[in-house]
Parts: structure tokens; sequence; C-alpha cells
């Protein structure tokens, strides 16, 4: 007795059906390995599987149009490496605009300008691979971009190996198509894909500088330099207000490009910069951290005057190690320099004795061997900065305050005394001016005579009192020399506010004249000049380069000048070397420099 057949799926349509799946996991999947790249995923495409598609290719794999469309025929079978490769393929043909959407009827490109297209692409795949590539393909491509090889090959023809680089097998990959335009604008897809690119490479930097840990966005887990910042704001008043104004610039990149071993700072930007490839421990960070804050907020940099700025870093580095070590805060790490002998020492005085040693100039900060830790200059965009003496003296200041209330312990000796210091600040310009007049510039003091008798004698006949009366060899010293800088870098600014102090100092002082010299290119002397005049007489001239020196032996050798009258000097910076035989002092605008050590004190006008 036979069994009846029951009914069932045809065996040829149930394998069609099940290589049909395999075909799209496969495609799925290679979808999937292109689209993890960002730059590739920024690029909006469309697919097209469908069996009666035109534009699929025959024996190819994909096929793009301008419409953003990727043409693939269901049945089509790869391995997924090979279906990313591909897609990749497709997609940067729109983001190279090799396929732009455009309104009107296209002209579809010849042969030579295909070949070319394709050659580009893959060799920007074989820089930056996606998937795995055919076989097939070369292993080198041309240089050169797409219209410089089409216009060669056109004159040479299409060289075999290149004949077939695309994706559709002997058919062209893509296909121009016209824009409807019913929605808008075409979209620009070589902007999105070099918008997202450029991204890309953004966030590869960032991971290579410490600042991501992947590419996905992820911010980076904390690194030791910042646990030991934070330890600064929590746990140790004394540089806690410091800690707290500084930035940290963790940047590979920078600190290669200016030769930043381990850190370095700047006051004025309050940005510590520190190398993330060096390896250290957290109690090391602290160590390094600490030694940078306080070269800032200890002021070294201003604090150099004429030194040698490197061999006073390095004196700093010695003290501020001693100082480190002694307060136990973190451990010293191997190479900075650290000497127990050098113990008490200021940093000035540890200068005299290494600036005559040869070996001095082969030590190493924490930047480098032969470098400064101390910058003058941001390594970046400068920061908004306000009153940084003020910020740094206060944030010392607090945290001894509060050092000292916590009894968190003895302190060296040498930086109590220089916080103190730091906690008076400086006078101003205009104060300082008026103590180096009140020095050598006196008021003329009138002596009392009973051989003169008072004007108020009269109002009391029978009382005698002593007049008054001033000295004429006294009235000679009291006046001065102004050798003023006229030429055309001068400042007006700067004219107006030291010839403005000057005449105030003069006039409280019973002067009645001074000897003025101008100077661009040659000395104009204009004699004795009354106090209140002499702004309404200067006048920039402007006619070359500055030199001073010659007004200077101007007032030296004249004879109508009194020998213990001493010289004000009013300049920009912008000038020769000066040598003054008496009594001097100069007045430059703040921030400007001298080009040579000066012997008289230097009052900055803010």
């Amino acid at each position: 007795m036979s069994r009846a057949r029951g009914k069932g799926p045809h065996p040829k349509g149930d394998t069609q059906r099940r290589k049909r799946d395999l075909a799209a996991e496969a495609f799925t999947e290679g979808l999937r390995i292109m689209r993890a790249n960002p730059a590739l995923a920024a690029v909006d495409v469309d697919v097209c599987r469908r069996e009666d598609c035109e534009l699929s290719p025959r024996d190819g794999l994909v096929r793009v149009d301008s419409d953003a469309v990727l043409h693939v025929h269901p049945d089509r079978t790869a391995d997924p490496e090979t279906w990313a490769w591909a897609l990749a393929h497709a997609v940067l043909h729109l983001g190279f605009g090799h396929v732009p959407a455009a309104p009107g009827p296209r002209t579809q490109p010849d042969a030579c300008e295909l070949a070319a297209r394709c050659v580009v692409v893959d060799r920007f795949l074989l820089g930056s691979p996606v998937g795995r590539p055919p076989e097939e393909l070369p292993a080198a491509y041309p240089d050169g971009d797409e219209e410089r090889l089409a216009a060669a090959w056109r004159r040479t023809g299409v060289p075999d190996a290149y004949r077939r680089c695309g994706t559709a097998g002997g058919e062209p990959d893509l296909h121009l198509t016209g824009w409807n335009g019913w929605y808008g604008q075409p979209p620009d897809h070589q902007l999105a894909f070099a918008s997202a690119l450029t991204r890309a490479v953004a966030a590869a930097m960032d991971v290579a500088g410490g600042r991501r840990d992947s590419l996905d966005g992820a911010p980076a887990p904390r690194r030791p330099w910042h646990k030991a910042l934070s330890w600064f704001v929590s746990s140790y008043p004394l540089l806690g207000g410091i800690a707290s104004g500084m930035t940290l610039v963790a940047d590979a990149e920078l600190a290669r490009a200016h030769g930043i071993s381990v850190a370095a700072v700047n006051a004025e930007a309050g940005e510590i910069y520190v190398n993330p490839l060096r390896v250290l421990e957290d109690d090391e960070w602290r160590f390094v951290l600490a030694h940078e804050m306080l070269h800032a907020a200890l002021r070294h940099g201003d604090r150099c005057g004429p030194r040698d700025p490197f061999l006073f870093n390095v004196a700093c580095d010695f003290v501020i190690n001693g100082w480190l070590v002694e307060m136990e805060i973190g451990t010293i790490p191997a190479g900075l320099l650290y000497d127990k002998d050098l113990a008490g020492l200021s940093a000035e005085e540890v200068y005299d004795r290494i600036a005559g040693e040869r070996r001095s100039r082969r030590l190493a900060t924490p930047r480098g061997k032969g470098l400064g830790d101390v910058l003058g200059a941001p390594l970046g965009p400068p920061r908004d900065c306000v009153d940084l003496d003020g910020f740094y003296r206060r944030g010392l200041a607090q945290g001894l305050d509060l050092h000292d209330r916590q009894e968190r312990g003895l302190l060296p000796a040498g930086l109590v005394e220089e916080i103190r210091a730091l906690s008076h600040p400086p006078l101003p310009w205009d104060a300082r001016l008026a103590r180096w007049f009140d020095e050598f510039v006196p008021r003329p003091e009138p002596l009392r005579s009973f051989a003169r008798p008072s004007r108020r004698q009269a109002s009391t006949p029978d009382i005698p009192r002593a007049g008054r009366w001033y000295p004429p060899e006294e009235v000679a010293r009291c006046t001065f020399g102004v050798v003023l800088d006229t030429s055309g870098s001068m400042n007006r600014i700067l004219l107006g506010k030291a010839l403005g102090a000057i005449a105030s100092y003069a006039q409280s002082r019973d002067v009645p004249a001074a000897r003025v010299v101008f100077c661009d290119a040659a000395p104009h002397d204009a004699g004795f000049v009354p106090v209140t005049e002499i702004a309404g007489r200067v006048r920039v001239r402007g006619r070359g380069g500055t030199v001073l020196q010659p007004g200077v032996d101007l007032l030296e050798r004249a004879d109508d000048f009194p020998r213990g009258a001493p010289v004000l000097v009013i300049t920009d910076g912008w000038c020769d070397v000066l040598r003054v035989r008496r009594e001097h002092a100069y007045l430059i605008p703040q921030g400007a420099g001298l080009p040579f050590a000066p012997r008289g004190p230097v009052f900055r006008v803010s």
C-alpha cells in the first residue's frame, strides 16, 4: 500500500528563497560595516534591491545614481567584507562629487572619465580601508586627480589594469540622472562628506591628544594630572586658590611641537601644559603641578630682569623643589633639580652660584634639557585675564591663611617670606616716580634767620620772629633734565601721562623750569622750559630711528645744567644703548623693554 505524498513547497523555490535570504544577510552586514565609518555615514543614501530595477548591474555588485540610490540585485551574493568595500566605493562617488544632483538632461561620462573616477576612489580606500577589496584590483594607482587622469587617458587610452576598477563589473558603476526638484534644492553630498571627514580627523586628533578615549565621542576618563589638580582644590588650601584658576592643557601634538617633556606653565594665560604621553604616578603629578603653580604664583617670569632666563628658571627650580620636598607634597620625579646644599637660599642667590658653571646649561627643567618651563607666551589662543598680580597674590595669601588656621604643618621660611612680600602690592608707577623726585629733586627748604625779620613781626612787636629765606645755591639744584623721545613710534598717550605727571610733581616741589632735549634722529635742545609748558612744546617729528645718546651727552656737557641734577629719559624702548653718567631714570610703556641693562630705575607707565 503506497503512502500518499503531502503537498509542500517546491524544492527549487525553497532553495531560491534560502539563497536570497543569505544574500540579504550578507548585504545587510556589509551595509552596517560601511556605515560604521562616520565620514561615509554622513552621506545620506537609499538602497534599491528590486528585481525589475533597470540600473542594477548585471554582473557587478552596486551602481549609484545622482539621486543617492544604491542599486543592488537581490540575488547578488558576496561576503560582507566585499559588500562593505563596494558600498563604500559607491558612497565615495557621491562624496567626491562624481555623481552630482542637477536638474535637466544629463550627459553620461565617457570610459576614460569613468575609469579615472574609480581609480581616485580606490586610491582613497587603499589609505582608509573599509571592508576588503576584490583580489583582481591593482595594488598601486597613478597620481593625479580625475580630470588629469581622464585627459591623459584620452590621448593614450585607458590601461587594461584600470578598466574594471568599479563595482559594476564591465559596466559603468555610476549613472547621472536629472533632478526633478519637487522637494527643494539638490542635496550637497560632497559638502556633507567633507564636513564629516573633518570631524572624524578632529576626533582622531583628540584621541591622540588624550582628550577622548575613543572616536565615538565618549569623554576620556579622568587623567592623573586632573586628579592631582583636583586634590589641591579640595585638600591643600595653600595652593587650592591657585589651582582653581589654572587650566590644564594636555595635548600630545602641542607638547611635541614645543619640546615639553613633562610640563610647562604660562602665568599670563593661567595655563599649565602637560605631556599626556609621559607616565608618572599620582604623587609625582602632584609634585609637578605644584612646581608649575608656584612658578606662576611667584611670578618668576617677571622677576628675571636682565638675568639669563634659562639659568634663572633653573635657579627657581632648585628653590621650589627644595620647598616641595620639605613640605612633602607628592614625590619628586626622577630627573628634576634638587640639591640639599641650596636649602634656605633665594632664587637670586642660587642664580649667582650657578651662573658661572658650564654644566648649568645642561640641566633639565620639567620642560626638558636646556629649556625653561616658565613660558613667555601662551601656546594657544590667549585667554581674557584681568589683574594677574591680584589673582596670584590673593590666591597665595588666602591659601597661607587657611594653611595656618587649619594647622596643616610648617612651611619653609623662604616661601612664607616671599608670600608675605607678595601680599603688599607694588607701588604704581606714578607713586614711584614721586619718590624718585623726592630723593633726587628735593624741594628747596627755606632757612630761618633773625637777620631777616618775619612779616608777622609787625603784629607782635614785642615778640621777635625769625624770617624765612631761600639760599641762592639751593635754588640752582632744584631742577632736572628730560631727554624726550619724539620719534614717530612714540605713543601719544604715553607722552600725555608722563608729561602730566612730571609737571605736577615739579610744581609741587617748586621747580621753576626743567632742561628739555627732544630726540629722534638728532637732538634738539629746547633749553630750560617752564614745567607747565613742557607738554605744549612737544612735537612728534618721526623722521627716522631714535638716537638718544647725543641728547644725553648734550645735557652732561652743558655748562648751564647743574652737575648734580638728575636726568629723566622718556622713550618707548626702541632706541640705542644709553650710557648716563649721573643719576637718571627711565619712563617707558607697560610691557616694553630696553635694549640694554638699565642702571637707573625704570618706571613703566600703565
